[in-house]
């Protein structure tokens, strides 16, 4: 039996899954601080052990997905949770007497969506359009995270110089376009969320659709450059605005319809055919832990970024 856990910046979600299918999950609340996350890992995972009635000792692996850096089990910069630095993995394995593999919720997250897919055998790339942009790399079936971790960090990529600045004063930087922090930067009001930038478009706001329409942009640059970079078969597109759904797949399909009908190339690509939105009722992070920590092929060699689980 595999233990998935993710641990997100306000959600954290955990299943139990036997033979690729999932048997019990659990979602609560995430801690904020070290000693708060945790706690409310662990009690998190207590009560979905309990709701199975399973114990620590029916559990083979167990896997961690938590936004921030991870290296060797160790999580920084992970901001939306507290935490500047934290050996995750080894206040886990005090609390659970079994060590967890660790790393960065959105490669787990790409790793979920493979298995969920059925690529067993393809290259994927898992677009998180969340709190920020980034996205998850599944080559030949192995995590890829670059000789440095940072594979994927698309988000800080700029593609308008004269466009709005992000977090860290970049201009126009892929994660201002498409992320949930990036739309509510451009609106300015305090204590808005996008949903909020996303309804006022629907009223007729002028505003607020400029910044739709640059979302709209943003997904599909970010497509463009996974597709140019990577030519990988397929692009899941997951995080929070994928909640969008069918109106969101329609104003991205137009900016590759407007850049098709200008370059003979991209239309080549076919860019449209490679994407396709998650399922958001999917525990695709929770499941990809799961599989992170078991499966061989999930590490690929000298990128490890979690101590092996034992058990």
């Amino acid at each position: 039996m595999r233990l998935g856990v993710d641990i997100g910046g306000t959600k954290t979600d955990v299943v139990l899954v036997v033979d690729g299918t999932v048997v019990a999950r659990g979602r609560s609340a995430s801690g904020y601080g070290a000693d708060d996350v945790v706690e409310r890992a662990s009690a998190a995972v207590a009560a979905v052990l309990i709701d199975a009635n399973k114990t620590w000792a029916d559990v083979q692996s167990v896997g961690v997905g938590v936004p921030g850096g991870v290296v060797d089990g160790v999580v920084t910069y992970a901001l939306n949770l507290g935490l500047e630095r934290l050996d995750l993995g080894g206040a886990l394995e005090s609390a659970w007497g079994m060590r967890p593999v660790v790393d960065n919720d959105v490669n787990v997250a790409a790793l979920g969506a493979w298995h969920l897919t059925g690529a067993r055998e393809s290259s994927l790339a898992y677009l998180n359009l969340g709190t920020g942009l980034a996205a998850g790399i599944i080559l030949d079936g192995k995590v890829w995270r670059g000789s440095r971790g940072t594979a994927g960090e698309i988000g800080h990529i700029s593609v308008d110089p004269a466009g709005p600045p992000d977090a860290d004063g970049l201009p126009g930087a892929l994660e201002t376009y498409a992320s949930g922090s990036g739309v509510t930067r451009q609106w300015g009001v305090d204590g808005a969320i996008a949903r909020d930038v996303l309804d006022a478009a629907e009223r007729g706001d002028a505003r607020a659709i400029a910044i739709r329409d640059q979302l709209y942009f943003g997904v599909a640059s970010a497509v463009r450059v996974l597709t140019l970079t990577l030519d990988v078969d397929q692009i899941i597109v997951g995080g929070g605005l994928s909640a969008l759904g069918d109106p969101l797949v329609a104003g991205v399909n137009r900016v590759f319809a407007d850049w098709s009908a200008a370059s003979p190339f991209l239309a080549s690509l076919d860019l449209a055919g490679r994407v396709r939105l998650m399922n958001g009722e999917q525990p695709v992070a929770a499941l990809g832990a799961a599989y992170l920590g078991s499966d061989a092929r999930a590490i690929a060699p000298g990128n490890a970024t979690g101590g092996a689980a034992h058990g």
